[in-house]
């Protein structure tokens, strides 16, 4: 996200909202003169395609049948009236008239041709043209700027040049009046000037409160009073950007200037929304409508803290890409420009920040549908699965789901001869290129799958079928389905685990284990060089698996400490927690305040902030009071620019360095890394990272930092350190402030510059150069040189990745340094050679000697992950076997959650995919659901409603007051079912009559479960046992157990009318014909399930509903404490004379 153009009609609506409301800017932005503010009179038009009719008048302000209007469409178009569109004094009837013949047609302005769907009309207002001036404020690193010209209009011409400009620096108070009158109104009468310092006063106000990031009006009409009212001010045509990333805290106050009912006085909306008013909407660029499979991808990706991105260029396009990462997502795009297929290339996107497996599914499924979409081609169609060496995204993991995506268009992308071409590294990507290569045996469609070992780019000629003329060059083999096997199998010794006994008979210890490093004091360093083999520092925020990495990283470089302090987590309370050493372990503590963990370890001076966007700023502002803290890095993306701004300048005054925000960090090898940088550890070992080399770099993107430590690793002795500072338009840090301290640092002999389109801080780079500043030989590269290519604005993976000036391109950037004389390659693809050709002239010429390789250390793999890899395994301390909510839906006994509501299988079901781990049939699952209700509850005076009841009227809670309820339920209570089944089951087996049943529980003085009740009689039947019957006879097969019980009945009732067949012995029966004869289940299961408590279970489930209801309420009366009255408790204690058993004497 980044700062994004909206509707002019949003831009009017803010401003007529706000420019009254908004918190002045300062104290002293005060309004000292009486003008009327602008009218907030506009009205939108827009064309519906599936209708292809205009709103209605019935949707429309009164005032637009009464004025006399301006029309023009609403759609970033700029200098629509000299592209003749623009309807001026036209009423209601001619302008709807223009609007109507232009709506849904498609139009040329300037070079992009886009369809018309979105108008405007506002009054019409006429006025001499020396009223009308010209504002602009926009926004830099440095701060704030206000243009300002008395000239305004059509032709005002380069604004440039001839615009008065105010330049308001961050964290400086706003200007006086009189700054404001003598820099930007000088050309202005005095009558005008009061009116138009207020206006702008306002208008800067709002500007800053709602983060605006740019706010054009032109022109800008300021009208004298007349018959002694105030001065007014208009603005006729405006342009503006908001700062998206802002929305968490801009959001409600966008929206409540969006409701039109506000102004209007019309009812509001109907329904319930987030905010008071409609969200903001941010349009696609004019000639690019978004299309539905792009507005499906942008909503996916505001729902997620993943980044997902995609913009159709060319739906017939025969090259298709699906990159991984910001940075790479754009030289995958340049590579396929570079070799002349620019024209072919059908989308742009990436995926990156850790997506799960069924958001990754989704998006690859989105772009798959496009491709396979129309008539296939003769030449087929590629498409190329790329990505940089991830940082810490499990690539197996998001694999997963783009082979789900691919499995589910097997036979679309063989009828299209998609060609697929596959590059990853990062985490576990291994098994993910395993799994690609094997769905390409088995799915038809050809796929070539390569790994880090293949510089990012090269699968893109091989992927064209262009031969590259480059000396020495080799075709990169693809990785085969089946790795050979490892050379030794890892021996995982266990002797020293906790209570083992060792050799000399004593037991291993917790604390045999751990190892404790003595606090040190503060060291220093030089100011080239923030991080070394000491530098210490604190983590913000629980960042268990960060940290763990960073540890690893230490131990693989031989540091004595660890470089992580302690931990600062402000919303829970002071801990320990544990982290690995190497094979042993070591403690971390926890802090919940900066200020603790500061006055606790005075050696640590460095910060790696993990807090999200909306707490990275305060977090940031509260370490930096702290002069020990010289260093913090920002991990989180989407922090609003004009905090970054704030945050960049404060740490300018504090001399503190600031890397990011939006960056994964960076690595000094052998001494420090910054979180996740550099990837996992066999990343960190097959890059050369736990040791230094000779190279420095400065990379926006993390992902490719990885790449830039992987091409150095190969080609030259190494990173000796590697920043990425970030992708957003203010970074902390910029290239120049990093390689001037690899200028200044003896240790770094080469530096190295992979820069972007959009942003100038690689010019200040080439002037550090041309001045003789930075000496060092220096390769440097800008991606996005395919800008060029694209038709309409493509926003980038970075927020700042975007040029909005020739200066700004890549390739603008690309000659400026190589006439310099940086080194620079005719493509990426190329860059390796470069650098390969300087680090060996650098050799030849002495400047590096190269050194002696050394082993780092064996680090342990973390068991988590090794089982995750598949390398070790181990028994399960827990089977389950009924439900699974891993995937991308919940699953009961394998049937999907949205399949049991679309079936609409009813409680009855669930129980059944639950308990017996099948569907039973729907007269079954309706039974159990009736046996539900009639067990739910028999009244307050049962032993379980009792005691339910006596202890939530003790204040106690509802899971208490149902445990007591539940804890009474046996066989006494409840509980008959199971034993009433085993009973009648038993005697029916072994072929007892009816009688001979009775005749032998008499004999055994034993009564029969199931039989027998206080108060129900023959005479007197028991209604829900009645119900039962009736059910089972009515829709059961058979009921074989049912008429035997009957039967036992009528021999039982003849001796007393009360021993009926009661609920808990008619259930009981009904269920076990239900379990032998429907089918569903074998005799050895139904016995089974009888046995282990599934009829209990019933009773359990059905009763803890009215149990629930009792708690309930007695909370709802409030009933007070209950105690049992005395007269009803008959006391029996002996008297004191009474012979008692004493005790023996020893």
């Amino acid at each position: 996200m980044s700062s994004k153009p909206i509707r002019e009609y949003d831009a009017k609506l803010l401003l007529a909202y706000w420019l009254e409301r908004a918190p002045a800017v300062s104290k002293s932005a005060t309004v000292q003169t009486d003008f009327i503010y602008p009218p907030p009179q506009v009205a939108q038009i827009s064309w519906d395609p599936a209708t292809g009719a205009i709103t209605p008048d019935t949707q429309l302000p009164q005032w637009v049948f009464s004025t006399k209007l301006v029309a023009k469409p609403d759609q970033l178009i700029k200098r629509r009236g000299k592209a003749g569109l623009l309807a001026l004094n036209k009423d209601w009837n001619d302008a709807k008239a223009w609007i109507a013949e232009r709506a849904g047609k498609p139009v040329k302005v300037e070079t992009i041709t886009g369809t018309l769907n979105n108008f405007i009309v506002e009054p019409f207002l006429p006025h001499p043209s020396d009223a009308e001036f010209y504002v602009c404020i926009n926004s830099d690193r440095e701060g704030d700027n206000i243009l300002f010209t008395h000239e305004g209009g059509v032709d005002i011409g380069d604004v440039d040049a001839k615009a008065l400009r105010l330049q308001l620096p961050v964290g400086q108070d706003f200007p006086s009046r009189d700054v404001i009158k003598s820099t930007l109104l000088t050309h202005v009468s005095e009558a005008k000037k009061e009116t138009l310092v207020d206006f702008l006063t306002r208008l800067y106000s709002v500007y800053v409160d709602l983060h605006f990031a740019y706010l054009e009006i032109n022109p800008l009409v300021c009208l004298d009073g007349v018959n002694g009212k105030p001065p007014t001010i208009h603005y006729l045509d405006m342009a503006a950007k908001l700062d998206q990333t802002a929305e968490s805290i801009c959001g409600p106050k966008w929206a409540i200037a969006r409701d039109v009912s506000v102004i209007s006085g019309a009812p509001p909306a109907k329904g319930v929304q987030t905010d008071r008013g409609p969200p903001m909407v941010f349009p696609a660029p004019f000639g690019r409508d978004l299309t539905k499979e792009e507005a499906y991808i942008q909503k996916l990706d505001g729902s997620t803290g993943a980044s997902l991105k995609l913009t159709v260029l060319n739906p017939e396009g025969r090259i298709w890409t699906m990159v991984a990462g910001g940075g790479a997502s754009v030289v995958y795009s340049d590579a396929i420009a570079a070799h002349g297929f620019a024209h072919e290339l059908a989308n742009y996107g990436e995926y990156s920040g850790a997506p799960t497996e069924g958001q990754t599914y989704e998006y690859a499924k989105t772009i798959i549908d496009l491709i396979t979409r129309g008539a296939p081609r003769p030449d087929g169609k590629i498409l190329i699965i790329g990505g940089g060496i991830a940082n810490f995204t499990n690539v197996a993991a998001t694999f997963k789901g783009i082979i789900r995506a691919l499995q589910e268009y097997k036979t679309p992308l063989i009828n299209h001869k998609v060609k697929i071409f596959v590059r990853r590294g990062g985490p576990n990507y291994q098994e993910g290129l395993k799994a690609m290569r094997l769905l390409g045996e088995s799915l038809g469609v050809p796929i070539k799958v390569y790994g880090p070992e293949t510089h990012v780019t090269d699968i893109v000629p091989l992927a064209l079928g262009v031969t590259r003329n480059k000396p020495n060059a080799t075709v990169p083999v693809s990785i085969p389905a089946t790795p050979p096997p490892p050379k030794a199998q890892v021996d995982y010794d266990i002797k020293g685990e906790t209570g083992a006994i060792q050799a000399g008979g004593d037991r291993v210890q917790p604390n045999d284990q751990i190892i404790h490093f003595a606090a040190a004091g503060a060291s220093s360093r030089p100011s080239y060089r923030p991080f070394d083999a000491s530098t210490r520092s604190f983590v913000y925020g629980l960042q268990p698996r960060a940290i763990q990495g960073m540890l690893d990283f230490d131990y693989s470089c031989g540091r004595e400490a660890p470089s992580v302090a302690a931990m600062i987590y402000p919303f829970g309370g002071h801990h320990i927690q544990k982290f690995y050493w190497g094979t042993k372990e070591t403690l971390l503590p926890v802090y919940t305040s900066v200020k603790e963990a500061v006055e606790k370890h005075p050696d640590a001076d460095v910060v790696v902030n993990f807090a999200s966007s909306r707490s990275v700023f305060s977090s940031t502002l509260e370490i930096m009071t702290f002069p020990q803290i010289k260093a913090i890095a920002l991990i989180a993306e989407g922090v609003p620019e004009r905090h970054a701004r704030e945050i960049l300048h404060l740490a300018r005054s504090k001399n503190v360095l600031i890397i990011g925000p939006a960056t994964v960090g960076g690595i000094k090898p052998g001494c420090f890394r910054i979180g996740n940088s550099g990837g996992m550890m066999d990343n960190i070992i097959s890059s050369k990272l736990y040791r230094p080399g000779s190279v420095g770099y400065v990379s926006k993107s993390g992902g490719m930092s990885n790449e830039l430590n992987n091409i150095l690793s190969l080609v030259t002795n190494g990173t000796y350190e590697g920043i990425a500072i970030g992708g957003d338009r203010y970074p902390g840090s910029t290239f120049i402030d990093h390689l001037l301290r690899y200028e200044q640092d003896p240790d770094c002999k080469m530096l190295v510059l992979l820069g972007e389109v959009g942003g100038v801080e690689e010019y200040r780079v080439i002037d550090a150069v041309k001045k003789g500043i930075i000496k060092k030989p220096i390769v440097a590269w800008a991606i996005g040189t395919c800008a060029k290519m694209f038709t309409t604005e493509v926003q980038f993976g970075h927020a700042g990745s975007m040029a909005n000036s020739d200066l700004e391109t890549a390739d603008a950037k690309n000659a400026a340094m190589k006439a310099a004389g940086f080194v620079v390659p005719d493509t990426f693809e190329d860059l390796p050679d470069v650098l390969r050709d300087t680090y060996e002239a650098l050799v030849s010429q002495g400047t590096i000697v190269p050194t002696e390789e050394r082993d780092p250390p064996v680090i342990p793999m973390d068991y988590k992950w090794a089982q995750e890899l598949g390398i070790i395994r181990k028994p399960a301390a827990f089977i389950s076997t009924i439900s699974d909510e891993r995937g991308q839906e919940l699953m009961y006994a394998g049937m999907p959650i949205s399949e049991v509501f679309k079936e609409n299988i009813g409680i009855g079901g669930v129980v059944s995919l639950l308990w017996f781990k099948r569907r039973l049939p729907e007269y079954a699952t309706k039974f159990i659901e009736m046996v539900l209700m009639l067990t739910a509850d028999h009244g307050p005076a049962v032993s379980g409603a009792m005691n339910t009841i006596v202890t939530s009227r003790a204040g106690k809670d509802l899971i208490a007051s149902i445990c007591s309820g539940l804890l009474t339920i046996g066989s006494r209570f409840g509980g008959a079912l199971d034993e009433a089944a085993a009973m009648f089951s038993s005697a029916r087996d072994r072929g007892l009559s009816p009688r001979e049943f009775v005749d032998e529980a008499r004999r055994a003085n034993k009564l029969i479960s199931g039989i027998g009740h206080k108060i129900k009689s023959v005479n007197n039947p028991d209604f829900r046992v009645e119900l039962v019957k009736e059910y089972v006879q009515k829709n059961f097969p058979t009921h074989t157990l049912l008429d035997y019980a009957l039967a036992v009945e009528k021999v039982t009732t003849a001796k007393k009318d009360t021993l009926i067949l009661n609920v808990d012995g008619c259930i009981a029966v009904c269920f076990v014909d239900l379990l032998r004869d429907s089918g569903a289940f074998t005799r050895e299961e139904a016995d089974e399930y009888i046995k282990i408590g599934a009829l209990n279970g019933l009773f359990v489930l059905g009763r803890s509903i009215g149990f629930i209801g009792h708690h309930l309420d007695q909370k709802r009366l409030r009933a007070p404490l209950y105690r049992h009255p005395a007269d009803d408790i008959f006391i029996n204690m002996l008297p004191i004379a009474q012979p008692r058993v004493l005790a023996k004497a020893t």
